[in-house]
Protein backbone atom coordinates (compact mmCIF):
# COMPACT_ATOMS: atom_id res chain seq x y z
CA UNK A 1 0.00 0.00 0.00
CA UNK A 2 1.43 3.56 -0.44
CA UNK A 3 -0.06 5.10 1.84
CA UNK A 4 -3.16 7.52 2.28
CA UNK A 5 -3.96 11.53 2.25
CA UNK A 6 -2.00 11.80 5.83
CA UNK A 7 1.31 10.16 5.04
CA UNK A 8 1.36 12.77 1.72
CA UNK A 9 0.26 15.40 4.24
CA UNK A 10 2.76 14.50 6.82
CA UNK A 11 5.66 14.59 3.96
CA UNK A 12 4.60 17.95 2.93
CA UNK A 13 4.77 19.26 5.99
CA UNK A 14 7.71 17.89 7.64
CA UNK A 15 10.18 15.29 5.13
CA UNK A 16 11.94 14.72 8.15
CA UNK A 17 10.25 13.26 10.74
CA UNK A 18 7.78 11.82 8.16
CA UNK A 19 7.42 8.28 8.00
CA UNK A 20 8.58 7.41 4.92
CA UNK A 21 12.17 5.27 4.59
CA UNK A 22 15.55 7.40 3.97
CA UNK A 23 15.72 6.29 0.92
CA UNK A 24 12.72 7.95 -0.28
CA UNK A 25 13.57 11.31 2.18
CA UNK A 26 17.01 11.41 0.41
CA UNK A 27 15.20 11.36 -3.21
CA UNK A 28 13.07 13.85 -1.86
CA UNK A 29 15.68 16.02 -0.70
CA UNK A 30 17.68 16.00 -4.28
CA UNK A 31 14.29 16.98 -5.55
CA UNK A 32 13.97 19.89 -3.49
CA UNK A 33 17.24 20.87 -4.82
CA UNK A 34 16.06 20.62 -8.47
CA UNK A 35 12.82 22.34 -7.85
CA UNK A 36 15.02 25.24 -6.16
CA UNK A 37 18.76 25.58 -7.00
CA UNK A 38 19.26 23.22 -10.28
CA UNK A 39 21.85 25.56 -11.72
CA UNK A 40 23.75 24.41 -8.63
CA UNK A 41 23.52 20.60 -8.42
CA UNK A 42 27.02 18.87 -8.69
CA UNK A 43 28.03 15.69 -9.29
CA UNK A 44 28.26 15.44 -5.47
CA UNK A 45 24.40 15.59 -4.96
CA UNK A 46 24.28 12.56 -6.18
CA UNK A 47 26.33 10.81 -3.87
CA UNK A 48 23.75 10.34 -1.07
CA UNK A 49 21.22 8.86 -3.73
CA UNK A 50 23.61 6.23 -4.67
CA UNK A 51 24.70 5.48 -1.34
CA UNK A 52 20.92 4.58 -0.56
CA UNK A 53 20.61 2.83 -3.87
CA UNK A 54 18.96 5.11 -6.32
CA UNK A 55 20.42 3.98 -9.94
CA UNK A 56 21.07 6.79 -12.45
CA UNK A 57 17.24 5.46 -14.09
CA UNK A 58 15.76 6.32 -11.38
CA UNK A 59 17.18 9.46 -10.83
CA UNK A 60 16.92 10.77 -14.86
CA UNK A 61 12.98 9.76 -14.29
CA UNK A 62 12.69 11.54 -11.19
CA UNK A 63 13.85 14.32 -12.40
CA UNK A 64 11.82 13.73 -15.24
CA UNK A 65 8.68 13.45 -13.44
CA UNK A 66 9.66 17.09 -11.60
CA UNK A 67 10.63 18.99 -14.64
CA UNK A 68 7.47 17.90 -16.12
CA UNK A 69 5.34 18.92 -13.20
CA UNK A 70 7.12 21.74 -13.14
CA UNK A 71 6.21 22.59 -16.84
CA UNK A 72 2.20 21.74 -16.59
CA UNK A 73 1.79 23.93 -13.31
CA UNK A 74 3.73 27.06 -14.96
CA UNK A 75 1.26 26.09 -18.60
CA UNK A 76 -1.88 25.86 -15.93
CA UNK A 77 -1.04 28.97 -14.80
CA UNK A 78 -0.17 30.81 -18.16
CA UNK A 79 -3.25 29.85 -19.67
CA UNK A 80 -6.22 30.06 -17.41
CA UNK A 81 -6.93 26.27 -17.47
CA UNK A 82 -8.72 25.87 -13.89
CA UNK A 83 -7.36 23.68 -11.22
CA UNK A 84 -9.03 20.24 -9.95
CA UNK A 85 -10.94 20.28 -7.00
CA UNK A 86 -9.63 18.91 -4.02
CA UNK A 87 -12.19 16.19 -4.54
CA UNK A 88 -11.05 15.51 -8.34
CA UNK A 89 -7.07 15.35 -6.84
CA UNK A 90 -8.24 12.50 -4.22
CA UNK A 91 -10.27 10.50 -6.96
CA UNK A 92 -7.43 10.38 -9.52
CA UNK A 93 -4.96 9.92 -6.69
CA UNK A 94 -7.08 6.59 -5.80
CA UNK A 95 -7.63 5.76 -9.44
CA UNK A 96 -3.38 5.98 -9.76
CA UNK A 97 -2.61 3.91 -6.75
CA UNK A 98 -5.23 0.95 -8.21
CA UNK A 99 -3.87 1.26 -11.20
CA UNK A 100 -1.17 3.27 -12.03
CA UNK A 101 -0.57 5.85 -14.49
CA UNK A 102 -0.36 3.53 -17.87
CA UNK A 103 -4.08 3.54 -19.67
CA UNK A 104 -5.39 0.93 -21.57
Amino acid sequence: MLGGEELVWSVLRDLESSPIGEKEKALFRFIGKVNHASPRITADDMQPLYAVGWTDEAIYFAVTVCALFNFYNRWIDATGVHALSDGAHREGGKRTAAHGYVRE
